[in-house]
C-alpha cells in the first residue's frame, strides 16, 4: 500500500479547522430560526437574552458535535466513513471502486487552507447521506490522497506513486466569454430577467407610462417606438453581463491537463473544484453543440465516464462553452483518436429524414389550426393566426437542421452517433464498453422499417441513441461492433439455434 494510503489505516478524524467551519454552517442553516428569537426578544423587551444565547449555542454546539462524530480511515483495500452520534452510520467501499475524486474548496474553505475531498464510487443512491466526503482535509494531503486513490487496482503494485509529469492541454482564454450569452444558463438568465423586469416596470407603474396611441403625446408618456428599442438594448446588456458573470463564477481559471493516468480539471472563481477522472474510466466523450453555441461557433464537450451517476454529470465536463476547433481538439486528445471526431456519417435514408419535417411540421400545422378555428368562431383577435403561422416558418428550418444532423458510423473501435438541433450531440463511445444493445420501435418507426438503436453502457447517461436507423442497418452495426453478443441473435429465416446451444455473450468483461 501506498505511504499515503498506509498512514490512514486508523480511524482518525478530519482536520482541526473544521471547528471553525461546521458551527458556521450550522448557524446559517439555523438562520431564520435565529432571526425568529431575536425578534421575539426584542418585542418582549430583551427580556429573553438568555434564549439568544441558547439559540446561537444550539447551533454551534451542533457543529463541533459534528466534527467530533466524524472520522475516516484507509485500511485492507476499503476507505471507510463514520458519522452521526444518536444515529451511527457507516459507509465502506472497496478502492478499486473509486470512479472520481473532486476537491473543492469553498471560500472560507480556502481561507483556512482546506478541502473537500468527494469520492465518486458510481453509487446510484441519491441520499447526501450515501457520499463519501471527506470534509475537509489539507490542500496538500487531500492531492496526495487523490493521486494514491486513482492508482489502486486489484493485483497492480500499490507502490507510492512518482510525482506525475502534468501535460496541460487547454487553458481558460478570457476570449472564451463571448460564448455565455449563447449557454443554456443564458437562457434561463433571460427568462429570469424578462420576469423580474416585468414585475419591476409593472411595480412602478410603468406600463401606464407608455402612449400606445402614437409617437408624440403631451401628456409625457413614453412612445413604444422609443420604449421597445429601449427596453431591448437593456434587456440584451442586462442579460449579457449576468450570463458574463456567472460564467466567470463557474469556470475562471479553468485548465485541463493530464497526468499519471487521470485527467485533472480544475476551475472556479469563489468556490474552486478540482476534479479527476481516472483513463481506465473514460469511455467515450460527447460533444455538445447547442443552436446558440453553434451560431457563432462554439460548443463543449464531456466525457462519458463508467460508473458516474447523472447527478455526477458536472463533474466530466471537460471543457466549458469555447470555440468548436478547441472543443474537438480536446474530444480527440482524450479518446486518443482522430476519426470518431471527424469521420464522417452515414446518413439514414429518406424515411427518416421525412420523420424529421413529420415531426416538427404536424405540431406546427395544429397550432395555426386551432388558431384559425378560434378566430372564427370564437371571436379571438385576428393577430393570434397571424402569430401562428410562425411556427411552420420556423419548424420548416428545425427539421431540415435535424435531418442534417442525424447520423452514425462505427470506426477506429468506436460507435459514433449524432442528432439532435435545438442541442445536438455527437457521442462517441468505445465499443469494449457496449454492455448491450437495444432495438426500440414505435408503431410509426415500424411502418417506415426503422428502429431506434441504443448502446448500453456503465457511462455518461448510461445509454447512446442511433435514431430512426434502417432496420437491417441497424442489425448489421451491432453485430460488427460487438459480434459476439449479436450472432446468437441473428438466424436464417426457418432455422434455430440448436437446442444444447449455449447462450454466447461478449469475450470481454466491461468496464465496471
Amino acid at each position: 500500500m501506498s505511504d499515503e494510503l498506509a498512514r490512514d489505516d486508523h480511524w482518525q478524524r478530519l482536520d482541526p479547522r473544521m471547528l471553525l467551519v461546521h458551527p458556521i454552517r450550522e448557524l446559517v442553516r439555523f438562520l431564520p430560526v435565529l432571526i425568529g428569537i431575536f425578534v421575539a426578544g426584542t418585542a418582549a423587551g430583551g427580556g429573553d437574552a438568555p434564549w439568544h444565547v441558547v439559540g446561537v449555542g444550539v447551533p454551534v454546539g451542533l457543529g463541533v458535535l459534528r466534527y467530533l462524530t466524524t472520522s475516516f480511515r484507509i485500511t485492507a483495500g476499503r476507505v471507510e466513513l463514520r458519522r452521526g452520534l444518536l444515529n451511527r452510520h457507516v459507509l465502506s467501499t472497496r478502492l478499486d471502486r473509486v470512479r472520481t475524486v473532486d476537491l473543492t474548496s469553498s471560500p472560507i474553505h480556502r481561507v483556512l487552507g482546506l478541502t473537500t475531498v468527494r469520492i465518486g464510487t458510481g453509487t446510484s443512491s441519491t441520499d447526501e447521506d450515501d457520499r463519501l466526503d471527506l470534509d475537509g482535509l489539507p490542500i496538500g494531503r487531500a492531492r496526495d490522497l487523490r493521486l494514491a486513490l486513482l492508482h489502486v487496482a486489484p493485483g497492480t503494485d500499490t507502490a507510492a506513486p512518482e510525482a506525475p509529469q502534468e501535460r496541460v492541454v487547454v487553458r481558460f482564454d478570457p476570449s472564451w466569454l463571448r460564448f455565455a450569452p449563447f449557454t443554456s444558463s443564458g437562457l434561463v438568465i433571460a427568462a429570469a430577467a424578462i420576469g423580474a423586469t416585468s414585475q419591476g416596470v409593472n411595480a412602478l407603474g410603468g406600463w401606464d407610462r407608455i402612449n400606445l396611441g402614437g409617437v408624440v403625446d403631451t401628456t409625457s408618456r413614453l412612445s413604444p417606438w422609443v420604449a421597445l428599442p429601449l427596453g431591448i438594448v437593456v434587456f440584451v446588456v442586462l442579460v449579457s453581463l449576468l450570463s458574463v458573470g456567472g460564467y466567470v463564477v463557474t469556470n475562471y481559471g479553468f485548465t485541463l491537463s493530464h497526468a499519471a493516468g487521470a485527467w485533472h480539471l480544475r476551475r472556479g472563481l469563489l468556490t474552486t473544484r478540482e476534479t479527476s477522472l481516472d483513463d481506465e474510466r473514460v469511455a467515450g466523450v460527447s460533444v455538445c453543440e447547442p443552436l446558440g453555441l453553434r451560431a457563432v461557433g462554439g460548443g463543449r464537450v464531456a466525457a462519458i465516464v463508467t460508473g458516474l451517476d447523472r447527478k455526477q454529470q458536472g463533474s466530466s465536463v471537460l471543457v466549458p462553452p469555447a470555440p468548436r476547433d478547441v472543443v474537438r481538439e480536446v474530444a480527440r486528445q482524450v479518446i486518443g483518436r482522430t476519426a470518431p471526431i471527424d469521420a464522417p456519417l452515414v446518413g439514414h435514408g429518406p424515411r427518416a429524414r421525412t420523420r424529421r419535417y413529420s415531426r416538427a411540421l404536424l405540431p406546427a400545422l395544429a397550432l395555426v389550426a386551432v388558431a384559425g378555428v378560434l378566430v372564427a368562431t370564437a371571436d379571438a383577435p385576428w393577430w393570434l393566426l397571424i402569430v401562428s403561422l410562425a411556427a411552420p416558418a420556423l419548424a420548416v428550418p428545425l427539421a431540415a437542421d435535424r435531418a442534417a444532423g442525424l447520423g452514425h458510423t462505427l470506426v477506429d473501435g468506436y460507435v459514433v452517433a449524432q442528432s439532435g438541433s435545438l442541442n445536438r450531440h455527437r457521442r462517441a463511445l468505445a465499443t469494449e464498453d457496449v454492455i448491450g444493445w437495444n432495438f426500440r420501435a414505435t408503431w410509426f418507426q415500424r411502418r417506415a422499417g426503422l428502429t431506434s438503436l441504443v448502446a448500453t453502457t456503465a457511462g455518461g447517461d448510461q445509454a447512446v441513441p442511433l435514431l430512426d436507423v434502417p432496420e437491417g442497418v441497424a442489425v448489421d452495426l451491432a453485430e460488427a461492433a460487438l459480434p459476439d453478443l449479436v450472432a446468437q441473435f441473428r438466424v436464417s429465416r426457418g432455422d434455430g439455434p440448436p437446442a444444447d446451444a449455449a447462450p454466447a455473450g461478449p469475450s470481454r468483461t466491461p468496464r465496471r
